[in-house]
């Protein structure tokens, strides 16, 4: 390989290097994002379904990019334009607890990821679980989970999923 091409491959490979990896923002593991970038460089929050859906009498809906917010760094996706609106109002009122994560994991001190087949909502507030086992487990004492989530939280929440 030539001299002058050297850098040029280099600079090509550092370049490629650096847009793949995700922002710095999130290497932490606040939030529970699908692996990869949206067409905004923004990871995608709830697995592309629609927060605002899951707060209506029907099952959660996938939402479509064409609907689209961001919040702290984390695009949403949306149903429709009329629950865009709504998030945009008040995201806090719609956002899952712990970044989206497993309430049950974040109780014991892990990120596991939340399902939105699996949630469920006290207070007005949304929380999502791994699977139906630990849904299950969860229904057995849902306070008690969620007060132990909560005070877990602040300790886990800026630790990396690969350090818990």
């Amino acid at each position: 390989m030539s001299a002058m091409k050297t850098p040029l491959v280099i600079s090509a490979i550092l370049l490629s290097a650096t847009l793949g990896a995700p922002p710095a923002v999130f290497a932490a593991d606040e939030y529970n994002v699908v692996n990869g970038l949206t067409l905004t460089g923004n990871p995608l929050g709830m697995h592309g379904v629609d927060p605002v859906s899951m707060f209506a009498d029907e099952a959660p809906r996938l939402g479509d990019a064409a609907h689209s917010a961001l919040h702290d760094g984390v695009d949403y996706y949306f149903a429709s334009v009329e629950a865009q609106q709504r998030f945009e109002a008040d995201p806090e009122a719609y956002l899952p607890q712990f970044g989206g994560f497993c309430a049950f994991g974040v109780f014991v001190g892990k990120k596991l990821d939340g399902d939105v087949r699996f949630a469920d909502i006290v207070d007005g507030k949304l929380y999502l679980f791994v699977n139906a086992a630990i849904f299950e487990k969860y229904l057995e004492n849902k306070h008690e989970v969620i007060a132990g989530a909560f005070a877990a939280w602040p300790g886990i929440r800026s630790t990396s999923v690969e350090d818990l």
